[in-house]
């Protein structure tokens, strides 16, 4: 008798177990062959996610995130742009094919070992490819931003009728090359995508030179003053000035009118003699000079100048050295003293004019730009060693001797005209000048000044004539008037 013999359970155990995991791995390694034949878990692209997406759909997440539009914040207000206007291209294709072959490169059986037992997810990032002009950026910023965004800072407006100017307001602009940046880097990033752009606070600026020159005119306009009133305004650290020969009512002149200089011409003979002297100064030379310009010493000015330059002749070196600092309606034809005889004749561009007359003096002439110029090479010659002065008189005349000349005009202390117009304290080199004519009344009043401010130094000069009378009180505060704003202007 034949005994059946029974297949022992644990067989058959083995055999559904053997069964089922090949099942399980089959079904594993579909699953993986499908996954392989897209972007593992753990690929970025850019900083963006692509596991498990395949070309197509990688590509459209990547277009999707990189071509959406940027938000900029200008002070708070937000603008929509897209990265094509800026000139932004993410390369895509190119970035996905690195990856591509990222993926491709790892070998199938190891991959799907790791799959298998769920091993970590190695993380690759394929950095962002993108073409981008910043200088386009710029542009943007520049043409569409700056134009409706940007609020300029006002400048301080004159306030009619005095000599002040209104509080002016600063503003905000765009730091464009700040901007650019963090533009660039919210087009390059796949998340943070909002700029708070970059600003410069705007400070306020000075008035115009423009609004200046009206002030003066008004000012002018309603002093009162009927008579012709000519101004020369530098600024000694830029270019900017104002030059004009005015009437009352709008009556415009040309600038460039021949005036009596009167004890202005001291200036030039204070010229004149330290390009003549060297140190150390005679002591009586220069208590000499310091009679001529602080206490208006006619007779202090001939003994100086006959001294220094000549007996008889030096009016005319001092003419001469005035003309070849290119001065040429300035002349000094005669001493100061009674009955000093009118050495020459001197004709000049603005004493010849048919337009317009003051009926100067033979004796000595200038106009406010000539005596302007010349305190303007003073200063240049005294902060810098340099300028016309020393270019006409090298090794004649030393900026040590035009830091003397200086301080000499600064110890002028008479607290009327353009020093009457400033804080006390403030320095102010001057000469002025005015005179009883023939027929015992003043007509022709000067003043030429350097004045030293915190908000920056400059050179004044005004003259005034009237054929009638320059009653002096009046003429004084049109002086102080058109001073005090000149400063305003600086120090607002």
């Amino acid at each position: 008798m034949i005994r059946r013999r029974n297949f022992p359970i644990f067989r058959w155990a083995a055999i559904l177990f053997l069964l089922i995991t090949l099942i399980l791995t089959t079904i594993q390694l579909v699953s993986y062959s499908r996954i392989r034949n897209n972007f593992p878990q753990g690929m970025l692209v850019a900083g963006v996610p692509i596991g498990g997406l395949d070309f197509t759909q990688a590509s459209e997440r990547l277009y999707t995130i990189f071509r959406s539009p940027i938000e900029l914040r200008y002070d708070g207000k937000p603008i929509q742009v897209r990265p094509a206007v800026l000139g932004f291209e993410p390369e895509v294709e190119r970035m996905l094919a690195v990856a591509d072959n990222q993926r491709i490169t790892e070998p199938f059986w190891e991959g799907f070992w790791g799959f298998l037992w769920n091993q970590s997810i190695r993380t690759i990032n394929i950095p962002l490819d993108a073409d981008y002009d910043e200088g386009r950026i710029q542009e943007y910023l520049r043409l569409e931003i700056a134009p409706r965004y940007d609020n300029p800072p006002t400048p301080p407006q004159p306030i009619p009728g005095t000599t002040r100017f209104e509080t002016g307001s600063p503003g905000t602009q765009l730091d464009y090359d700040r901007a650019a940046l963090q533009i660039i880097d919210a087009l390059l990033s796949p998340t943070r995508r909002t700029v708070n752009l970059s600003l410069n606070q705007a400070s306020v600026p000075r008035p115009s030179i423009a609004d200046l020159e009206i002030m003066l005119k008004q000012i002018i306009d309603v002093s009162g003053f009927d008579g012709i009133v000519e101004l020369y305004l530098q600024d000694l650290s830029t270019a900017r000035n104002i030059s004009f020969a005015y009437q009352p009512d709008g009556n415009e002149l040309p600038p460039n009118i021949a005036f009596s200089s009167w004890s202005t011409v001291k200036i030039p003979v204070m010229v004149s003699a330290f390009r003549e002297m060297d140190p150390p100064y005679p002591p009586e030379y220069l208590e000499l000079m310091d009679e001529m310009i602080e206490q208006s010493e006619n007779s202090s000015t001939d003994e100086l100048a006959m001294s220094v330059l000549d007996d008889n002749l030096s009016p005319l070196i001092v003419t001469e050295d005035m003309q070849r600092l290119g001065l040429e309606n300035t002349f000094w034809a005669g001493h100061f003293y009674v009955g000093a005889p009118l050495l020459q004749r001197f004709e000049t561009p603005a004493n010849q004019r048919e337009d317009i007359s003051t009926d100067p003096d033979v004796y000595n002439q200038t106009t406010p730009a000539d005596m302007g110029m010349l305190m303007e090479d003073i200063y240049q010659c005294a902060e810098l060693g340099g300028g016309a002065l020393i270019a006409a008189f090298p090794d004649q005349i030393t900026q040590e001797e035009c830091e003397i000349m200086i301080s000499t005009m600064a110890r002028n202390q008479i607290a009327v005209l353009i020093q009457a117009g400033v804080p006390s304290g403030t320095i102010v080199a001057h000469k002025h000048g005015w005179a009883n004519e023939n027929d015992g009344l003043i007509h022709t009043i000067g003043d030429t000044a350097i004045v030293y401010t915190p908000g920056g130094n400059y050179v004044l000069t005004i003259f005034v004539h009237h054929p009638v009378q320059a009653v002096f009180d009046p003429v004084n505060a049109l002086f102080a008037d058109l001073s005090a704003a000149i400063y305003n202007f600086y120090n607002n």
